[in-house]
């Protein structure tokens, strides 16, 4: 049986890459699993950070085809004669923004000529977190083509039938991600990043303006604890000086440690080791894959209930849901974890909730769902 997976993928860095790295180690073992990935996956003028790849020592590959061009429609024409001609059995595409489904759709359409590949739409978003008035034609016009369409969240899914009312879609859930290692002793990983402060709060990943970390500045304002820390690390997204201008206006200088560059794959552990609790301060999200960066270190969260994030937190043992936009109930939310904090206690209950999200299931169901559908289709083809 033969899979496609078209997608970001290891040389590109971010989470969909790790993503699709994971799913293919988990269906390669028994399949025939081939991995496209981007040659150009933003053009520099559209792209905000420093780099679209990994640092060389800092993933784990996988074998991919380095072929796709987003902005070059003869390239779409070249990669969609290629998979068709290859004849796979399901082609799974990883979607999160209207930018790529011209292309996508491109591809799509050549390869359904081939009158035996069906198409998986793998929507990690259906919806942008930062909408533009184009997004629903774009993604439209690229869905059409897909058989079968996977969520990752209650949210998505809805956001998907808006659009495709009629689809097949299977919600599954995002797995946990178990490349960055496990955890090292706390205390350790806080010397290695120079953290002296007993109280540590992380936010992780790439700084994005609806992620809210703004939201969590004021909230650190409102809270009189010198013990206090909260560790900002990541790459700047959008517009830095104006956190840099809260810093100054709050007198946060004292509660928070900014590490604002990529972070390597083999650095991640320690800077979750280092931490009590994750923070999720998002105005807009789907499903937060930092989350489950989380989970595999143990973690508890904090996170706003946006999106699909409180369908993974269970409240008062693995973590605390506040409303969106409101530092107050973000700051009594760190108050009331740190009233009875118990490390061991939290540990347990993330772990056990961790265990409901592995690739394997994950896989499994999907190829379940596929094979579920096929089955009931003419010229159904069975995957395994």
């Amino acid at each position: 049986m033969k899979i496609t997976i078209v997608s970001p993928a290891y040389p590109l860095r971010g989470g969909i890459a790790h993503f699709t790295g994971l799913l293919y180690k988990e269906l390669a073992p028994e399949r025939e699993v081939r991995v496209i990935t981007f040659k150009r996956q933003y053009p520099k003028i559209l792209f905000p950070g420093k780099s679209q790849l990994e640092p060389e020592k800092s993933s784990e590959p996988i074998p991919s085809e380095i072929l796709l061009d987003s902005i070059n429609p003869l390239n779409w024409k070249k990669a969609g004669k290629k998979i068709a001609a290859d004849k796979p059995d399901l082609v799974i595409f990883a979607y999160w923004l209207s930018f790529f489904a011209p292309a996508f759709a491109s591809i799509s359409k050549i390869v359904k000529q081939n009158n035996k590949t069906k198409i998986a739409i793998l929507c990690h978003n259906v919806i942008p977190h930062e909408p533009k008035p184009f997004d629903e034609k774009l993604t439209k016009m690229f869905f059409r083509y897909g058989d079968y369409f996977v969520t990752l969240s209650e949210s998505v899914k809805k956001d998907l039938l808006k659009i495709i009312p009629d689809a097949k879609v299977k919600q599954l859930f995002h797995p946990v991600y178990s490349n960055f290692g496990n955890p090292v002793n706390k205390e350790g990983a806080r010397a290695k990043l120079g953290i002296k402060a007993k109280k540590v709060l992380l936010f992780f990943g790439f700084i994005r303006d609806y992620k809210g970390l703004d939201t969590l500045f004021e909230a650190l304002s409102r809270i009189d604890d010198p013990e206090l820390v909260a560790v900002v690390a990541g790459e700047f997204y959008s517009g830095k000086e104006k956190y840099f201008e809260m810093i100054e206006k709050f007198n946060l200088k004292e509660k928070v440690l900014m590490f604002n560059d990529f972070i390597p794959t083999e650095e991640v552990k320690y800077f979750f080791s280092a931490a009590d609790v994750v923070m999720l301060p998002y105005k807009d999200a789907t499903q937060s894959g930092i989350l489950q960066i989380a989970n595999n270190f143990r973690k508890p969260v904090i996170a706003t209930d946006v999106g699909g994030l409180s369908e993974l937190i269970e409240e008062g043992k693995t973590g605390f849901v506040v409303e969106k936009n409101n530092p107050p109930k973000i700051a009594e939310a760190i108050n009331k974890f740190y009233e009875n904090y118990d490390e061991d206690f939290y540990a347990k209950n993330v772990a056990q909730r961790a265990g409901m999200y592995s690739w394997e299931r994950f896989a499994k169901e999907l190829i379940n769902f596929v094979n579920e559908n096929s089955e009931s289709e003419p010229a159904g083809t069975k995957l395994t």
